[in-house]
């Protein structure tokens, strides 16, 4: 067998991917460098210790809460020997590699079961892969630890997607208005998408309140960025994407050669918001205004090129700077970084709430329903509706105060789950959009990110309970008219039961029981009305307002 190998960036590697030397420039920025062995979760032992929703209104979703984790728990693992991962880990469930940006999404349910289960710590992986130009690639052998082969530039050439645009392999960008960057990447473009590592961050420190984690990924992070911003980057200031993930999306071929994703584009905006207040968290404050400067800097140049006045949505460009015809769910990333004016907000709400294309029996579809290319059944991203892109909707509705049409989005996608759940006993990793079906394709017994539903939705919009960690409060949005609650709920390292109960003899009331292991605030929803209570250690009874 003759192995070519090319010296890259202080990384030999060889035709299979395989590295041979300078091991230790990997993880240079990430100070944890070991695993510690300990044993792996186990869901018969830690079954008791769980947070255990109450929902009298739904008891399937409950059963499917629990089916949930009992197929997490599948998909731990402790790191391979020889390896170089150093934390236990949720695995994707799709192949023998771990993904960034599954991972990111798996993290945001295992939160709040922290620290029981590997779950933000799961990054922890990918930071001590990082190479020393910043580059972090999506997909990594889970048995080797080595950077999938395909993703790596072993030819040494500037950026190029290694499986095309759908279009045809090892396409080149080309960049308009700048340079090639120089060295050339490590990886091809192929593995340099969807950069959310912060936003899952900032996710599990609202539930965590961990701010020693910050700091700990707050320089693998800023190396991250700034490594996507050499290489990404088009010369009209936005961002390059091929297939993002989406694999057969029917934008793609409109990204050939370097055309500008709005999804990506919006996630650097996204991914400077993040490091802009982990920066502040920290004491950064010259860094933090740095980054809040990048990120307003491309969110006007997203608005000035990529909104369409006339159709009312956003659009990826073509590498000559066209906007693209096809109207897919990437658009929404506007919403979550807060790139979206609130006119321009209210114009894709619209759209979520039009039957015509978003507001199909179970939403939201990746692709809207009046392009030519909609599959009905789903079609993987021919308009399947997946649990990463619907959390990313919902995440972003809050952003604009939308809470209503966020929770319903998230009810309904429980409810489509749920149906499903009763017909096949298993979760799905992407569900048909108008039909309450799993997509075709899509496998079965997927968490995956699929647990994001039954999880953390469960938890969030069906029984309301939404944590603020920095400011050691809990907000319970009490919208059921019976039983409800949570035993075990975990957040700012408390251990919280909450329950509440109509009184028989006065109708629409509820009495809510608190039991905790230490002080909180607790602002209790109901009804239109809100009451603040302070929650010491033991336990208290109220009633809702």
């Amino acid at each position: 067998m003759v192995c070519v190998s090319l010296l890259c960036a202080g990384l030999l590697v060889t035709t299979h991917g395989v590295a041979r030397a300078a091991e230790t420039s990997q993880g240079r920025y990430f100070a944890k460098k070991e695993y510690a062995p300990r044993p792996l979760p186990k869901f018969a032992d830690l079954r008791d210790q769980l947070p255990s929703p109450i929902y009298d209104e739904k008891t399937e979703w409950v059963r499917m809460y629990w089916k949930a984790w009992e197929l997490a728990f599948r998909n731990f693992h402790e790191p391979a020997p020889g390896s170089g991962f150093v934390s236990q880990f949720i695995d994707a469930a799709f192949n023998q590699n771990i993904f960034q940006w599954d991972t990111c999404f798996m993290t945001m349910f295992c939160n709040v079961a922290h620290p029981l289960v590997p779950g933000i710590g799961s990054l922890d992986n990918f930071y001590a892969k990082q190479h020393l130009d910043g580059e972090i690639c999506r997909e990594i052998g889970r048995a080797t630890g080595v950077d999938f082969p395909e993703w790596v530039n072993r030819e040494g050439k500037s950026l190029f997607s290694r499986w095309g645009w759908n279009v045809g392999p090892n396409d080149p960008v080309i960049y308009a208005g700048r340079e090639a960057p120089q060295p050339p990447p490590i990886l091809t473009l192929d593995g340099l998408n969807h950069p959310i590592l912060a936003w899952a961050e900032m996710e599990s420190y609202r539930l965590t309140g961990d701010a020693e984690r910050l700091r700990l990924v707050y320089e693998p992070l800023t190396r991250y960025y700034r490594a996507l911003e050499k290489y990404l980057q088009q010369g009209n200031g936005l961002f390059i994407t091929d297939w993002a993930s989406m694999d057969n999306s029917p934008r793609n071929p409109s990204l050939k050669n370097g055309g500008c994703g709005v999804d990506i584009s919006c996630e650097m905006v996204l991914f400077a918001r993040n490091l802009a207040d982990i920066a502040r968290l920290l004491g950064k404050r010259d860094e933090a205004r740095t980054f809040a400067r990048d990120a307003e800097r491309v969110a006007k140049l997203i608005n000035r090129q990529m909104w369409d006045d006339q159709r009312r949505f956003y659009f990826d460009l073509t590498q000559k700077g066209e906007r693209a015809p096809v109207k897919t769910i990437a658009a929404y990333w506007a919403l979550l970084a807060q790139v979206a004016s609130g006119s321009q907000a209210r114009d894709l709400v619209a759209e979520l709430q039009n039957p015509k294309t978003f507001a199909r029996l179970h939403r939201v579809p990746t692709l809207a329903a009046d392009e030519k290319r909609y599959d009905a059944k789903g079609g993987y991203w021919q308009g399947a509706v997946w649990p990463p892109t619907t959390t990313m909707v919902i995440r972003g509705l809050e952003n604009y105060g939308y809470n209503g049409l966020a929770r319903e989005i998230a009810l309904n996608h429980l409810d489509v789950m749920g149906r499903v759940f009763q017909q096949t006993g298993t979760i799905w990793e992407n569900y048909a959009p108008d039909a309450a079906e799993p997509g075709k394709p899509a496998k079965n017994d997927f968490v995956g990110w699929s647990g994001i539903g039954p999880i953390l939705y469960l938890l969030e919009y069906a029984i309301g309970l939404k944590a603020n960690a920095r400011e050691n409060e809990l907000t319970w949005h009490l919208a059921s008219p019976v039983r409800q609650g949570c035993e075990r709920f975990r957040f700012n390292g408390h251990v919280v039961s909450l329950a509440a109960e109509p009184v028989a003899s006065e109708g629409k009331h509820l009495q809510v029981t608190v039991k905790s292991d230490g002080a909180f605030k607790l602002r209790l929803v109901h009804q239109g009305r809100s009451k603040s209570v302070s929650v010491k250690a033991g336990e208290q009874v109220c009633s809702a307002p």
